[in-house]
């Protein structure tokens, strides 16, 4: 069995006030294993964010206009969402704690946030997705009657273009990509859809030496990559071998992963 890593967190922030926004941006700089895709402002962005990023967790003021952060969960969970992030809900009040653990909240933490208290969250939130994904792993192997870990990687994959399904070498497959909730995958003579749900599934099926999830909405095949573009604030994009040569952003916590295996 392979030794995991602790699990990389993508997180989404919340809150109507910027300064209580920002000062949980700067905290979490200080914390290398936490990718923030994106900060909202209010109840429905926060719905919007959720949807397109599907991140692991979202912290959540508890007081905002129109939607608070409370009936953000109410109505995902009225929406009977499969996957949903573990809620950590920020405020300057206590007596909503109560009605964020009925709603299951991984956890309540009082403004101004203090930075050992955010640590032990974050450590108990990658704790929570570590232990998630390997009841996922488990499943799949005994739903494939192995006892290894995740089923064999598939050989062949289907990509819907149109009317057609076509079947393509995994191999041939440069990259991947999830907006809206939709798979979109690129080979080398065809693009279309996928009928995978998350990419996460659609990594367990293909070979982890060759495919590398490079950013939360992005998995890419090594072995396509054209060009190492440098961007801004020492990160990269990746220039892929696709006929548009596509470029593929390179999460902040993937960056190190990047010079470990292209020796930069």
């Amino acid at each position: 069995m392979r030794e995991r890593a602790t699990p990389t967190l993508s997180a989404i922030i919340v809150d109507d006030e910027p300064l209580a926004s920002g000062e949980l941006t700067f905290l979490l700089k200080d914390f290398p294993d936490v990718e923030l895709l994106a900060v909202g402002r209010n109840g429905l962005e926060a719905l919007t964010l959720i949807e397109r990023f599907n991140p692991d967790i979202a912290f959540l003021d508890v007081q905002m206009p129109g939607l608070d952060g409370l009936g953000v969960v109410r109505k995902l969970r009225d929406r009977e969402t499969e996957e949903l992030p573990y809620f950590i809900f920020s405020t300057a009040f206590e007596q909503y704690a109560v009605e964020a653990f009925k709603l299951e909240a991984l956890d309540y933490v009082l403004k101004p946030v203090d930075k050992l208290r955010l640590a032990a969250t974050i450590e108990r939130a990658q704790r929570y997705v570590q232990e998630k994904q390997s009841q996922q792993l488990q499943e799949r192997a005994n739903s494939n009657g192995s006892s290894q870990e995740g089923p064999a990687p598939h050989p062949k994959l289907v990509i819907r273009s149109g009317p057609r399904n076509i079947i393509v070498d995994t191999a041939d497959l440069i990259y991947a990509t999830i907006d809206g909730g939709v798979i979109s995958l690129v080979a080398q003579q065809v693009e279309g859809q996928s009928n995978y749900k998350t990419l996460d599934e659609l990594q367990a099926n293909l070979d982890p030496a060759v495919f590398w999830r490079t950013h939360r909405s992005y998995l890419v095949n090594i072995n396509q990559i054209r060009e190492v573009v440098p961007w801004f604030n020492a990160g990269y994009q990746l220039k892929m071998s696709d006929k548009k040569a596509a470029e593929i952003p390179v999460s902040r916590v993937q960056t190190k992963r990047l010079r470990e295996l292209l020796k930069l």
